[in-house]
This record gives structure tokens, sequence and C-alpha cells, in this order.
């Protein structure tokens, strides 16, 4: 990106700021080039959740020139949201770091909240752990990342600390590898055209080729097995969670260490238990459907 190009974006964000009202109508997206926004886009609120999205787990406290910089705004632009955001109790700030405060948990809140698939899986799931002795897991996609929706953890402690709201690439996850096998073609293209496949160990798919391999595989077969793509030692297979209709809309998962066997063991004793769990919870989301009002089915 030109410095040129940098200016001009610095420019529009502090206009938007100034009038949140006002759509800029363009911005320029990571690799310098035009995007077109629709006349009601408000490029404030834009940079203001790219401040929120700043902090992460390697990077829970920043300094404004940090937040800066991961946002990609001005000094002044990020001390005035991080401002905002401090009156509304979403950020703390302790002189010269900021942070977030657990009240931003309100923001994800409400979206759980509204998922009936998680509710109804999280039993069944603990069944699933209790059987496998392994952690067990649901998550759905988001763009270019899968978001862990449900959780049961082992007893054992690996080094991969996940959580409810968790997110990991899709490309190395095998959960992510289900949803994106099962996504719509056109934007299956634009994902494998798009995606940085960085290798997270030796082991990491890192071509578009291999990858699309790999999706052709779970499509056809139904599960998904990854060998030590996201952290060396972890292995884990998944299935897809299919709604009434058949569309699928999760994926759900075992994980374990390579010191429990073969790949081909792992495949053989978790795929049969992670389908029996998938079938339960498609039975109770039916169940839930056929239950629901006339007028609340469309």
């Amino acid at each position: 990106m030109t410095s040129r190009t940098r200016r001009s974006i610095l420019v529009a964000v502090d206009v938007a700021i100034c009038d949140p009202t006002r759509s800029v109508g363009v911005t320029v997206d990571d690799a310098g080039g035009e995007v077109q926004r629709n006349a009601e886009f408000v490029q404030s609120l834009e940079r203001g959740l790219a401040v929120i999205r700043a902090f992460d787990a390697d990077d829970h406290s920043l300094t404004l020139s940090d937040v800066a910089h991961k946002a990609g705004l001005t000094r002044a632009a990020a001390r005035r949201f991080l401002h905002t955001l401090a009156e509304l109790g979403y950020v703390r700030n302790d002189g010269r770091q900021f942070s977030l405060n657990p009240r931003v948990l309100e923001l994800g809140y409400a979206y759980l909240s509204g998922l009936i698939v998680p509710e109804l899986a999280m039993g069944h799931m603990e069944e699933l752990a209790s059987r496998t002795h392994e952690s067990a897991s649901l998550s759905v996609l988001d763009e270019e990342m899968v978001v862990y929706v449900a959780r049961v953890p082992a007893k054992r402690i690996m080094t991969v600390q996940i959580s409810v709201g968790t997110r990991l690439p899709a490309y190395a996850t095998s959960m992510g590898r289900v949803l994106l096998a099962h996504s719509p073609k056109d934007w299956l293209d634009g994902y494998l055209a798009r995606v940085a496949l960085r290798p997270h160990t030796r082991y990491t798919v890192t071509t578009r080729q291999r990858l699309a391999t790999a999706l052709d595989a779970v499509h056809r077969n139904g599960y998904a097995f990854v060998d030590q793509e996201l952290e060396e030692g972890l292995r884990s297979v998944a299935v897809p969670v299919r709604s009434p209709s058949g569309t699928v809309i999760a994926a759900m998962n075992c994980s374990t260490h390579v010191s429990r066997g073969s790949a081909e063991k792992i495949v053989a004793e978790f795929v049969p238990e992670l389908r029996r769990t998938a079938e339960a919870i498609e039975a109770d989301l039916k169940v839930k459907d056929r239950k629901r009002p006339a007028s609340a089915a469309g």
C-alpha cells in the first residue's frame, strides 16, 4: 500500500469519526485495492470494531500505538475510539496499556444465546467426551475462521487452550475443513483464491491444490482428519452436523494426542462415535423444528 493511499484511508476515517452518519463509499483493502461500499455503510463503526478486534489471545494488552497499527488507524483516531469504548465500559486503561473489559462478552452473548445447536448439543457432547475420554467441540464458520460455540474439554491439559469463542484458521482444523468442504462452490473458489496458508507446524498444508484435494476427500468421505497441522502432537477428527433440511450448519470434532495410536486407529475409533453423536443432535433438531409454531417456521 502506498503512503498516498494510506493517507487517503486515514483522512476518510477521520471524516467518518467526525460525522458517523456519513458513508465514505470507498474503502481500501489490505492489498491496497478499492472496495466499493453500500451507501448505508458506516465506516466509523467498522473502525470501532477493528479496534476491539485488535485485542486477542496474543495481544490482550496494547499501547495506543499498537492499537493504531493493528487497526490501521491514526493515533488520533485510535485514541478517540479507545476512549469512547472505555467510557462505555468495554475497554480499560491503566495509564499506558489498554485491554478489554469483561463487558465486551455482551457483544458475543447475544449471538450465542440465539443459537439452538449448542444448547441441544452439549448433553450429547458430554456423553461423547465420556465415551472417548477426549475433548469434544462444536464450531461454525465465520469467513476464513472457525468459531467454537460449544466445548467439553478432556481432563488432560493440551497446549492449545480453547474455549467458546475461540477462533482458529479453517484450513488447518478438522472442523474447518468439514465446513469448507460443504460450503457453496462459488464461495469456496473465492476462499481458495484468497486464503493465506500459513504453516502452523511442519505438517500444515500450505498449497491451494493440496487443500482443495483434502476438501474433496472430506466431502467424499463424510469426515475430516487433521494430523498435527495446527499443533504438533495433536490430531483431530470432525464430522458435519446438519439441519432438518440437510444443510451443514456446524461441525463437531474430537481431538487427541498422537500417542493414542495410529492415524488409522484414531479414525476407526472416533468417526463412528462422532457420527452417532451428530445423528443424535440432528434428531433433536428435527424434534425442535417440528415443535416450532407455523408462524415461526415461515
